[in-house]
């Protein structure tokens, strides 16, 4: 049985509460059949890792601005790649058959934006995994819980979901062939992909295009 706060951030990361969602005690008491204690716990504990922010007594989902998320990016790229240059050096024969197993399965969902963001956060996860480096482990799952605080995943966009695969891909041969240059190189590349396609989907939205 999951705790209050593994649920309600599982319901944040699978876009049930959206930024700016006023989060109420007693109905997510109700939902997750949890008493009203851990539940204040648990939006105690998002709070203070700046998951939701305060709006007077209520506590909402929280936003990123343009700047958060230029900081986030750059923060990401930084870790990923420090994670993809060690599974380069320390993955075994095994964990690199996982992940690329996890990229032929998730070809058969590349036309589904929504699973595709569900699955890639799995596969981002097992080469965190890769690295063997626990502390780094712990900084970038911080970091992928903060990137629930976007509103829309970036394979809604044309074209990025075969993309981001063909990445994926080029981040497990580099790991595969124990080339931790160019698994970072790999992996920049395709954070610095995803960062763009963001913005793109921002700009559009600002103009009044819909980019989902």
């Amino acid at each position: 049985m999951k705790d209050a706060y593994s649920l309600i951030l599982a319901a944040i990361e699978a876009g049930d509460y959206p930024p700016g969602t006023r989060l109420v005690e007693s109905d997510l008491a109700e939902r997750f059949g949890v008493s009203r204690t851990p539940v204040r716990e648990a939006l105690q504990r998002l709070e203070t890792q700046a998951m939701l922010r305060r709006d007077g007594r209520s506590l909402m989902v929280a936003s990123l601005d343009h700047d958060q998320l230029a900081e986030l990016y750059t923060v990401r790229a930084e870790l990923e790649a420090l994670a993809a240059r060690l599974a380069a050096r320390h993955a075994t024969p095994e964990e690199v058959r996982v992940l690329g197993q996890m990229v032929e399965a998730d070809r058969r969902i590349v036309d589904d934006p929504q699973a595709l963001a569900r699955a890639n956060r799995r596969f981002h996860h097992q080469l965190h995994l890769a690295s063997h480096n626990r502390y780094l482990i712990q900084q970038l799952d911080m970091v992928h819980k903060t990137m629930a605080l976007m509103a829309r995943t970036t394979f809604a966009a044309e074209g990025r979901a075969p993309e981001a695969l063909g990445e994926h891909q080029a981040i497990v041969d580099a790991i595969g062939a124990g080339n931790a240059r160019e698994a970072e190189a790999s992996l920049r590349a395709h954070i610095s992909q995803a960062y763009e396609t963001r913005l793109r989907q921002d700009a559009r939205l600002i103009g009044g295009e819909d980019a989902a």
